[in-house]
């Protein structure tokens, strides 16, 4: 009789422990979120978490834009632009504005979970964007090594960190093959930027100057007194242009490029004293493609270098 209770009482707890188990295996498994969320620190030094990696991105700059399409991703904004745009696949993208002024109406629309911002031009647009339910990713391009850092950014954003150390390679293959094959000779350029009646000079701590010096050109206005405004850029300063004497004059603008040649001439013409530079005798006086200088071209930087270089070579080649 007990060896008969004994058996029963086993099979019922093996019964008891199969149910437990099977009820268990049911039961929806238990998320850790802090396992799936991850955090980035924009170039404002914002601490920015997701606990999804983004799809809806809003960019308002051509630079921006061009690294995430770059990284793999996509976008439902994309900066206001006059002509198409700069990357052919996001032609069809809603335009939402530029780092200068915002087009809520339009970002509302879009619904974008971030928004990508320029650090000085848009810190005061945070809360903004934040009551529309969205974060504000912020950085700033002042040299090559400032957009390989918001490609590493936006990797990490995106949880693309491979492409974005690959991206970040060519960039340093390509600088480390130009300073390679320089020479000891340098072209002294004057790199302007501006529109007609607001003509600044290019300093080194411009990305344009940046590019310049990294290309192997001589900035002749590197100790050219800052503006208080635009410290990456200073007054042109006939006296000291005339001084330095240029091999090349390089434009840079968003207007048209007819325009801002011709208007550049016709400031030239009001000072006799241009008509010395070795650079307008020469007629080596040209425009930059406002997609790669001017603005932050993004992973094209490495284009923006080869058109600097080819200038400067063909400088050389004529001297």
């Amino acid at each position: 009789m007990k060896k008969h209770l004994l058996t029963i009482s086993i099979i019922a707890l093996s019964l008891l422990t199969a149910c437990s188990d099977n009820d268990q295996s049911n039961a929806p498994a238990a998320t850790d979120t802090s396992e799936t969320q991850y955090s980035i620190t924009d170039f404002a030094e914002q601490t920015i978490t997701f606990d999804h990696v983004p799809e809806r991105i809003a960019a308002l700059s051509n630079g921006d834009m061009d690294i995430i399409y770059a990284l793999g991703g996509t976008l439902v904004g994309r900066p206001t632009s006059n002509g198409p745009s700069v990357v052919p696949e996001a032609e069809d993208v809603e335009q939402i504005g530029s780092t200068h002024e915002l087009d809520l109406e339009k970002l509302t629309y879009v619904q974008p979970e971030v928004v990508l911002g320029n650090s000085q031009m848009n810190i005061k647009d945070v809360p903004t964007v934040q009551g529309l339910g969205a974060q504000m990713v912020l950085t700033n391009a002042q040299s090559v090594d400032d957009i390989k850092a918001q490609i590493t950014l936006f990797g990490e954003m995106l949880q693309n960190q491979e492409k974005a150390a690959e991206i970040v390679e060519m960039i340093n293959q390509k600088v480390s093959e130009i300073q390679s094959e320089r020479t000891d000779k340098q072209v002294r350029v004057l790199l302007v930027y501006g529109a007609p009646g607001t003509y600044m000079a290019a300093l080194p701590n411009s990305l344009s100057g940046n590019l310049l010096e990294l290309a192997g050109g001589e900035n002749i206005a590197s100790d050219f007194p800052s503006l208080e405004a635009y410290p990456q850029y200073a007054q042109l300063n006939t006296e000291r242009v005339v001084e330095a004497d240029p091999h090349l004059i390089l434009l840079m603008s968003h207007g048209n490029y007819e325009e801002v040649k011709a208007g550049f001439m016709k400031e030239m013409e009001q000072n006799a004293a241009w008509n010395q530079l070795e650079a307008v005798q020469a007629g080596r006086i040209d425009v930059l493609p406002s997609d790669l200088f001017g603005t932050n071209p993004g992973t094209r930087v490495t284009e923006a270098l080869d058109v600097l270089v080819d200038l400067f070579e063909s400088v050389h080649d004529k001297s």
